[in-house]
């Protein structure tokens, strides 16, 4: 029987709730890989404390290791990366260890890959604290560099890595979000139930799922949806998802058009309601001006919910012709893809249907077969790879 190569997943930084959309890209698509379970490879994970907590079903799919530090302060994490994962790693004699929050650690004992969620700390440092930004452009190049290989979401992050970076191509490798099979939906009575508890029975939906962060570009929808609402006094925008750093100018742009009666500020809820919500909403807007990937325009399109997004980053590539696609900050072109979504019914319905079938294309088990590649291809040494790609 061939010996499985032991390949460790560093998952210190992610504390949940805090990392966005990192989050459920990387426990849905590490779950798809317990589910595969490829007979050649065997995985560790290395956990915070409330990362433990917060995904059971997870750390017990897989061999876990809980760290001693609950990952919640930074510096602490950053500390512990490259003193007790290192010696753990070498302890256990990985083969590789994957770094899936986008850095490094300074130490790294066993060949690391990394996964790349996006550029944004080098395209758009004022959106980042000092602190924060001048970390990552110190540690994320750095970090790319050093990997066997680099893992990104989409293409486009893919070539910014390598236009910003100079990360040789061959060394990338695409593992995409997926997104569940939609199946048949929750019974009337629980999506009554859950609009009543939201105050959305008999209210079209305008959804938006986002942490605020100031690149979600809450504000430009405000604009947009504060021209629709005269003429449809049933319309309601729907905001989910945690509290980020922009929370204060979405506020302003609410409090400034007189919408706060017309804007339901739902914050982080349940995937079960989230799931209601998508198929309810009359139509999905996401105007984030900066986008690696997209899981919600995904998982909306599967659910039948038809899709307005904007034009920027990775976003194209993911809803290819499946959604209607608008520049972030017009607000005008904002209003207008949404009215005519919202006013004309075959419109939506072809929208729906064309998302429906994008969405087929994207598939968890896909994902996690890409990802136990990139594992494989880590286990090769560059110069050893070369080689082999030369003579091909």
């Amino acid at each position: 029987m061939t010996a499985r190569a032991e390949i460790g997943v560093n998952l210190l930084w992610l504390v949940p709730g805090q990392v966005g959309g990192s989050e459920e890209y990387t426990v849905r698509l590490l779950s798809a890989l317990a589910e595969w379970a490829p007979p050649d490879l065997a995985i560790t994970l290395f956990v915070n404390g409330s990362m433990a907590a917060a995904h059971p079903d997870l750390v017990a799919a897989h061999r876990t290791v809980v760290a001693p530090g609950s990952g919640r302060h930074r510096p602490a994490r950053i500390v512990e990366e490259s003193s007790w994962l290192a010696v753990e790693a070498r302890r256990r004699g990985l083969a590789a260890l994957h770094h899936a929050g986008g850095t490094v650690p300074s130490v790294s004992s066993v060949p690391p890959l990394v996964t790349l969620h996006d550029l944004q700390p080098l395209s758009h440092p004022e959106r980042f604290s000092w602190p924060k930004r001048t970390y990552l452009r110190a540690t994320v190049p750095h970090s790319l560099r050093r990997a066997r290989i680099v893992i990104t979401l989409s293409e486009f992050t893919g070539l910014d890595a390598v236009a910003r970076c100079g990360i040789d191509p061959s060394r990338l490798r695409r593992v995409p979000c997926g997104v569940d099979p939609a199946g048949v939906g929750p019974d009337s009575a629980t999506v009554a139930a859950v609009l009543a508890r939201h105050g959305l029975s008999g209210r079209r939906l305008v959804l938006y799922p986002a942490i605020t962060y100031p690149h979600k570009n809450h504000e430009t929808l405000v604009r947009a949806f504060a021209r629709l609402v005269d003429d449809r006094p049933d319309l309601t925008l729907v905001l989910t998802g945690g509290v980020g750093p922009g929370e204060d100018l979405l506020d302003a742009a609410v409090d400034a058009y007189g919408l706060r009666p017309r804007v339901a500020r739902l914050g982080r809820i349940p995937a079960d309601e989230l799931d209601v919500l998508y198929r309810q909403a009359s139509v999905l807007a996401f105007p984030s001006t900066y986008e690696g990937f997209g899981l919600p325009v995904l998982e909306a399109m599967g659910r039948g919910c038809p899709v307005v997004a904007s034009n920027a980053g990775g976003l194209p590539s993911v809803v290819a012709d499946a959604a209607v696609v608008v520049p972030p900050l017009d607000a005008r072109a904002w209003a207008g893809a949404l009215a005519a979504v919202l006013d004309d019914p075959d419109q939506a319905k072809a929208l729906a249907a064309a998302g429906r079938r994008r969405a087929a294309d994207f598939t968890w088990s896909a994902s996690a077969a890409a990802l136990a590649d990139a594992y494989r291809a880590s286990l090769v040494p560059p110069s050893v790879r070369t080689h082999a790609e030369d003579r091909r």
